[in-house]
């Protein structure tokens, strides 16, 4: 069913759907992640520390998401790999990015036009990643609705999933800043964009996937630039998240008899004050017996032992 209904529109559809990403999408994608790993906080001391390391972490950037939905289809995590070209692309942007003399390709590369454009490549990217993860799964699952939402997921937004691990590499352990815990805004638009193309894919949605595409990478391509543009980190699925969670996870504090029991802080019976210096210099003979009480223990202690 063609809900578009114009030529043109229809057209534009089909050239995206064919449009190749390599070299030049793959590049901005590259470019892109590997200043989202220079600009994490000690990211350039271990740049400097181990370039073993902060190249290990810029490939779990830019292929976290072939490595994740790998694991979850049972396959080899070392299957990026075996495309040299991409590899060895990634590692010459990851050089260029952090040790290229001057800072000549970050500073030109963080200047905002030519930011706006390499995020915009990089979202067009993100469209084509999850599609092909859902597709993957949909070939070994048939109708596996939940299987292509969780591939198309973790292919998309595998680099956000795998944080944790890629901070462990650089020497960081920051449990709390789990995806799961709080999603940022590429994990939310990454699973929304799973779970369209996982419905269409089952025949839920009265759209071509062509279709689908063009929307869904013109949503994520306005609202990446609207967002950059007004320096906003908001997502803008909060209004909808807040409706929801009050809705339907929210409960209101009820009052428990056990609970108050609980939080009723327990008196302590009070100890005497100890004698500060003056009162104990104003009692020399309690003190002196106590000496004499406690070598007279000593000694007894001492006769039986014998």
């Amino acid at each position: 069913m063609d809900l578009l209904g114009l030529g043109a529109v229809k057209q534009l559809a089909e050239g995206l759907a064919g449009l190749p990403m390599f070299p030049y999408f793959d590049t901005a994608h590259y470019i892109v992640s590997v200043m989202a790993l220079r600009e994490q906080p000690g990211a350039l001391e271990v740049s400097r520390r181990s370039p073993f390391a902060c190249w290990f972490s810029s490939m779990l950037y830019c292929f976290g998401g072939a490595v994740l939905s790998g694991i979850i289809m049972s396959e080899a995590p070392v299957a990026p790999l075996a495309n040299s070209t991409n590899i060895l692309l990634a590692s010459l942007m990851w050089y260029l990015v952090f040790y290229c003399p001057l800072d000549a390709v970050y500073s030109c590369a963080a200047f905002l036009p030519v930011r706006l454009v390499l995020t915009g490549m990089k979202e067009v990217t993100r469209t084509w990643k999850v599609l092909s993860g859902v597709v993957q799964a949909s070939k070994k699952y048939k109708d596996g609705l939940f299987v292509m939402i969780a591939v198309g997921w973790a292919k998309g937004a595998g680099g956000g999933l795998m944080s944790n691990f890629e901070q462990l590499v650089r020497g960081v352990w920051k449990p709390e800043t789990n995806e799961l815990l709080k999603m940022s805004y590429p994990t939310k638009v990454t699973l929304i964009g799973a779970v369209l193309f996982s419905l269409q894919q089952c025949h839920y949605l009265p759209l071509q996937t062509p279709e689908l595409m063009l929307l869904y990478t013109i949503f994520i391509v306005v609202n990446k630039t609207r967002m950059m543009l007004m320096g906003s980190s908001s997502s803008p699925f909060a209004p909808v998240e807040a409706a929801l969670y009050q809705t339907l996870f929210a409960r209101p504090l009820t009052y428990s008899p056990l609970t108050s029991q609980s939080h009723t802080p327990t008196q302590t019976p009070s100890c005497p004050a100890r004698p500060d210096s003056k009162d104990a210099s104003s009692v020399p003979n309690g003190s002196s017996q106590t000496e004499e009480t406690l070598d007279h223990s000593e000694s007894e202690n001492s006769k039986k032992t014998n």
